[in-house]
């Protein structure tokens, strides 16, 4: 009955203890009034409305029931509606920009690296709810993969399609990468502006030297996280291509320029991670996620509902019942 109820004055229910009291006192007092006749026959005697003197205890009983709906309806019972909306205050914009050069499918990592960076990035895109998040891919060129949005389904759908392909040029130009990441946040009114970038090689190809590009992001605000992708040593990676289209692999050194990652990032107020394996990559990501806060209100609208009327309407209504009871049916026993 009282489910999903909360009593605001609890200590009315204190007066419950006296309920045993009276139940005592009711049955004292009416063995007291009740005098006992003992004789051998009633065959002399007209018997009329034999039943009801044993059944006027009813009376008391919807005393006692009116006088406990009173005492609960005392307690002040009442359901509370709780509604919760939020607000981002400080929200963040963050571009994702993505090395997509043939040397992502080494097998390093599991089952390579684009495709492990793939299901760590969704992940992290999943925990930023109120944020807006863009992707940039880059290899010897970059382009936009998605402008920075706030629908979270269209960018998980472009991360999921982010492929090798041999249309971009071949390479690794990290500074255009950086560059076209930059241009797609410049005009942003975020408060926090970031490029998270991650690349598994040395810069070698397009025309934006990277240290001029940081330069561009430090002149618009824009904190860059940089991250190396690719294990200490030797890598399983593709070294060339079969008759059948598919990709020839071997063993190469694992070649990345942390000088320079390390550059970008501590120009522009960032920090550098290495990830060398699938655990090391999820916990940096975990760890730019901690370290990009987003601020959010919350406010919480309370709507009260008092439930004490009509506990009170059925105390009167058994009272009412009691006395016509009384003055009624019962006149001549009580």
């Amino acid at each position: 009955m009282f489910e999903g109820i909360e009593f605001l004055n609890k200590q009315w229910f204190w007066l419950l203890l006296a309920l045993p009291l009276a139940i005592l006192w009711y049955i004292f007092k009416h063995k007291r009034q009740t005098a006992e006749l003992k004789i051998s026959s009633l065959k002399g005697f007209k018997l009329t409305n034999a039943f009801l003197p044993k059944v006027k205890h009813i009376l008391f009983v919807l005393r006692l029931s009116a006088l406990i709906f009173l005492i609960t309806a005392l307690a002040r019972p009442q359901t509370v509606d709780v509604s919760t909306k939020t607000k981002t205050t400080s929200g963040i914009d963050i571009v994702m920009a993505i090395d997509v050069s043939a040397s992502m499918l080494a097998k390093d990592l599991s089952p390579n690296r684009l495709e492990a960076l793939k299901d760590v990035a969704a992940e992290f895109i999943k925990g930023r709810p109120n944020d807006r998040i863009g992707l940039v891919e880059y290899a010897g060129e970059s382009y936009t993969k998605t402008p920075i949005t706030s629908d979270k389904a269209i960018v998980l759908r472009s991360l999921k399609s982010i492929r090798y392909n041999n249309i971009i040029e071949g390479g690794t130009a990290i500074g255009m990468g950086l560059a076209t990441s930059v241009n797609r946040l410049k005009d942003s009114k975020a408060k926090s502006k970031v490029i998270i970038l991650l690349t598994d090689g040395v810069n070698n190809a397009g025309f934006i030297d990277p240290i001029t590009a940081s330069e561009l992001a430090v002149e618009y605000g824009i904190k860059t996280y940089t991250i190396g992708l690719g294990t200490n040593g030797m890598a399983l990676s593709p070294v060339g291509i079969l008759p059948n289209g598919s990709f020839q692999y071997g063993r190469i050194q694992v070649e990345i320029d942390e000088e320079l990652l390390k550059e970008i990032a501590e120009a522009t107020g960032g920090k550098y991670f290495r990830a060398t394996n699938n655990k090391k990559l999820e916990e940096i990501y975990n760890e730019i996620n901690k370290l990009e806060k987003t601020e959010i209100e919350e406010f919480k609208f309370y709507n009260y509902e008092e439930k004490y009327r009509p506990l009170v309407l059925l105390a009167g209504i058994l009272l009412l019942l009691e006395l016509l009871m009384r003055f009624s049916i019962f006149r001549s026993f009580v």
